[in-house]
């Protein structure tokens, strides 16, 4: 039987309905697996216990009376720091912003609130969520629930390692060159990336078109959950799109659906069991209905991260500076090092010519993808990243040398494509005993068809019922 603390979103709202679980019962399972694990993996920035039971008592006086008329009544989320809570710190893992208060709520904080879900905790990032562990002078090292000598990825590896150890259901992430994948993919969670424009943002770096706010989550329905509730118009977010039809995923609907599998996205040094449980997951929709077919695109994770790092250097490069003016002894070293990247990315390349890259990588995705409903590839192609490491020198990838660290990553690609929705779910165990991750790309704006496939894999592969064992917590040591 599954631990309640482990119960997801949609059959605890069913048992809430049903009155055979409280709000209140189920928060406080999650309180208590918090306070005996969190010092182990330290996913969270604070706890909101104080004002969370109050409202999970109020959720079940609504469900007592038979009021259970919001999406989300009742359920805990653990919300990426990031996402502003009025009257609470909004750092953003910078030790100078330690004290800054945020004036209102950020829009999916605003609407989880408003369609009943409780923020009862809030998660770690690295400074300024650049960097792709987690981990910040402020907050100390975030550690992978799977084994603590690596990182849950970042930047919304709180939010990951949270997830997977049991201290909510859902969870707030978001991504700008794989924030919320590449921590789904090393925690065996699923996380979404939206198309640019269906959920809202922030200003002004909501109109920045790589990034994207969205859920996180253990499974594919409960991520669908969130993001129905997440997405929609903003009259805070000029960039938001018409509100879709509310998805419902439905492994049923695979059959026939064409498959594209790439596997190295071009020459990304793919590592074996990475490879190896990718390949499980085209083999499990071949199962499924599916077709699927490989081919090979014409990238290089070289111009990936040039036309990446050019972007950065107009838009998120100088918005970092401007947040850190002042400050700059007490950073990471890693942001030092992301902002002096995007500045000479800038100073090499014009604003057009990396608007040229974009389109172009854009055009030919559309074009490998032609013929097929989505495509299929890793998240990383690295298996697990050191939790406390900075990665300044590059990273070793199954033996080559790559000069960044972002280039051992396959997510971005996406953020330059930034209109195809993005669904990163569990595919298997890698060597290190740690999760790997595969993402599902779906065609411009259709949503539906990466969550039907992400149901199949999930119906296929089942991956609810595993999580890390009780003694991993207890030390630095894997399973």
């Amino acid at each position: 039987m599954t631990e309640l603390h482990y119960l997801d979103a949609s059959t605890a709202l069913g048992l809430f309905r049903r009155r055979e679980l409280s709000p209140v019962e189920l928060l406080q399972s999650l309180i208590h697996r918090i306070e005996e694990v969190n010092g182990g993996i330290n996913a969270l920035t604070e706890t909101l216990f104080e004002d969370a039971l109050p409202a999970a008592k109020k959720a079940a006086v609504r469900y007592a009376r038979g009021r259970d008329v919001t999406p989300l009544l009742g359920l805990p989320v653990a919300a990426k720091e990031k996402h502003g809570l009025q009257g609470r710190t909004l750092s953003q893992g910078l030790v100078a912003r330690r004290d800054t208060l945020a004036a209102a709520n950020h829009p999916v904080i605003e609407r989880i609130q408003r369609a009943g879900g409780i923020i009862h905790a809030r998660t770690t990032t690295p400074e300024l969520s650049c960097a792709t562990v987690t981990h910040s002078p402020l907050w100390g090292v975030t550690r992978n629930p799977w084994n603590q000598r690596f990182s849950p990825g970042g930047s919304s590896g709180g939010s990951g390692a949270a997830l997977a150890a049991g201290f909510a259901p859902l969870a707030t992430a978001s991504d700008i060159a794989g924030s919320t994948r590449l921590p789904a993919s090393f925690t065996g969670t699923v996380g979404y990336k939206a198309p640019y424009g269906r959920i809202p943002g922030l200003a002004p770096l909501s109109a920045d078109h790589y990034r994207g706010d969205g859920p996180m989550a253990r499974t594919v329905a409960d991520t669908a959950l969130l993001a129905n509730v997440m997405s929609g118009r903003h009259p805070g977010d000029h960039t938001t799109v018409a509100d879709a039809a509310p998805m419902a995923p439905d492994p049923a609907l695979v059959a026939g659906l064409r498959v594209a599998l790439c596997i190295r996205l071009g020459n990304y040094p793919v590592a074996p069991d990475v490879e190896a449980n990718t390949r499980r997951v085209a083999e499990a929709l071949t199962a499924a209905g599916a077709v699927v077919e490989e081919i090979v695109l014409p990238w290089t994770v070289e111009e990936i991260s040039r036309t990446m790092f050019t972007h950065f250097g107009y838009l998120l490069g100088p918005a970092m500076e401007d947040e850190t003016a002042g400050s700059e002894p007490q950073l990471a070293a890693y942001t030092r090092r992301f902002m002096a990247d995007a500045r000479a990315a800038a100073e090499a390349n014009r604003y057009v010519d990396g608007l040229r890259a974009e389109t172009l990588l854009q055009g030919q995705l559309a074009e490998a993808m032609t013929g097929f409903d989505a495509l299929l590839c890793p998240a990383s192609a690295v298996p697990a990243l050191d939790a406390d490491a900075h990665y300044l020198d590059g990273i070793d990838a199954n033996g080559q040398y790559l000069g960044h660290y972002w280039q051992a990553h396959m997510t971005a690609p996406f953020n330059i494509a930034n209109r195809c929705p993005v669904l990163a779910v569990p595919s298997g165990m890698a060597d290190c005993g740690i999760p790997t991750g595969v993402q599902i790309v779906g065609h411009p704006f259709d949503d539906a068809t990466v969550f039907h496939l992400g149901a199949a894999v999930e119906s296929a592969l089942p991956w609810a019922d595993r999580h890390p064992m009780a003694p991993e917590f207890a030390g630095h040591a894997g399973i």
